[in-house]
């Protein structure tokens, strides 16, 4: 049933760009450390870079596991999942970094997600994945749901942010600079928003 791909490429990009939503899972290296995963939404906000890198966009939230997991580690597996048409579940394990504001990478990354006016959800990093191993299987469990829309209540809560009042916000959150395991997580205070 699963097949193994060696790049991120035809069926399988088009597969993965036309999902609405997908999950990352991360971990600690501790055995005991708390594994992480998350939903991941907003149409626009992840991209394939070629045929073995994809990134997404991460945007303000009440914690920063992702990060603090990469910046330890780098594992992660990214997973779509087909709620609407053939069956099919995609992942993408390997190594991610988060892209901060000041690094020299950011200006040519963001171009990567024009449909998202990145300056109303506090985008705080742009996570890029290499991938080490590329898999599908088939989904058969996956229950079919319909897609109405994205949320608005994200962009509405975080489009009154600046970049200081978005890093106090941040330095209130108790597992934002440092995970719930105690990782470093996201640096504060965040550096500010380049120029478009």
């Amino acid at each position: 049933m699963g097949k193994t791909y060696e790049r991120i490429d035809g069926r399988l990009r088009t597969f993965i760009e036309e999902q609405p939503m997908f999950f990352t899972a991360t971990a600690p290296l501790t055995g005991d450390g708390t594994i992480n995963l998350s939903p991941k939404g907003l149409r626009g906000s992840w991209a394939v870079l070629d045929e073995l890198t994809v990134a997404y966009l991460d945007f303000a939230g009440s914690n920063a596991e992702t990060i603090a997991h990469l910046r330890e580690n780098g594992r992660i597996t990214l997973m779509w999942c087909a709620f609407q048409g053939p069956p099919n579940i995609v992942r993408v394990h390997g190594r991610g970094e988060p892209v901060f504001r000041d690094d020299p990478r950011w200006p040519r990354l963001v171009r990567h997600f024009p449909d998202i006016d990145t300056s109303r959800h506090g985008l705080r990093a742009i996570i890029v994945v290499s991938a080490d191993l590329i898999r599908d299987t088939c989904g058969y469990a996956v229950p079919l749901l319909s897609y109405d829309s994205d949320r608005d209540l994200h962009a509405k809560r975080f489009t009154r942010e600046d970049d200081a009042s978005l890093s106090a916000y941040f330095a209130k959150k108790e597992h934002v600079a440092r995970s719930i395991d105690g990782l470093p997580g996201l640096p504060l205070p965040l550096p500010p928003t380049p120029p478009a």
